[in-house]
């Protein structure tokens, strides 16, 4: 793994990644699924090279009560949920998340209808889902996807990102069918400064 890693924006990350996933290329069952925001430049040079169909997987943080900014889990349209044990650690009672948790839901929602404009959305039995984000830290968010994709029934999901934490890269190494990532970069302090 390149140390030095670096890409001048999301688009070039995307085709970077692109060249790892070619052997998926021009097959019918493929469907890449971004994560919206930073996923989306990323998965759309992604779903070009593979000449795949590109969607959202809709995916909110859930922040802590009275500190929205730290992320306590995450949320998916289906309700899929992951709580990190800051929840335990800090003694949050479910009522007091209950009320974010379903603004967020609202605002998937709300985001989903809004990108789709009225597509349904895409059919995910037996296909090869390659789940695309712009980077990795914690995870949270790219985890609840992956559970509410399995959910659908896919034959394989891929994990599919230009940078990752290297343990962050592990966890979700186990929990999909294949990982692929260009560098795991030490120290790793955030996505955003591989941009």
């Amino acid at each position: 793994a390149l140390m030095n890693i670096s890409f001048k924006n999301r688009r070039e990350a995307g085709g970077l990644l692109a060249r790892l996933l070619m052997r998926d290329a021009g097959r019918p069952d493929v469907i890449v699924l971004a994560l919206p925001r930073g996923g989306v430049p990323v998965g759309f040079q992604v779903a070009a090279a593979l000449d795949a169909p590109l969607d959202v997987v809709m995916v909110r943080k859930i922040g802590m009560p009275g500190y929205p900014e730290y992320a306590i889990g995450a949320i998916s349209g289906d309700q899929t949920l992951f709580q990190s044990e800051a929840i335990e650690a800090y003694g949050i009672s479910p009522g007091a998340i209950e009320p974010i948790v379903l603004r967020e839901r609202k605002e998937i929602e709300r985001r989903e209808a809004l990108y789709r404009a009225g597509r349904p959305p895409p059919q995910l039995q037996g296909k090869i889902a390659i789940l695309v984000d712009d980077g990795l830290a914690t995870g949270s968010t790219m985890r609840v996807a992956l559970r509410s994709i399995r959910k659908a029934g896919p034959a394989r999901i891929v994990v599919a990102v230009p940078v990752a934490a290297a343990e962050t890269r592990q966890q979700l190494a186990d929990e999909a069918d294949e990982m692929i990532c260009i560098g795991t970069p030490v120290p790793f302090y955030g996505v955003g400064q591989w941009y």
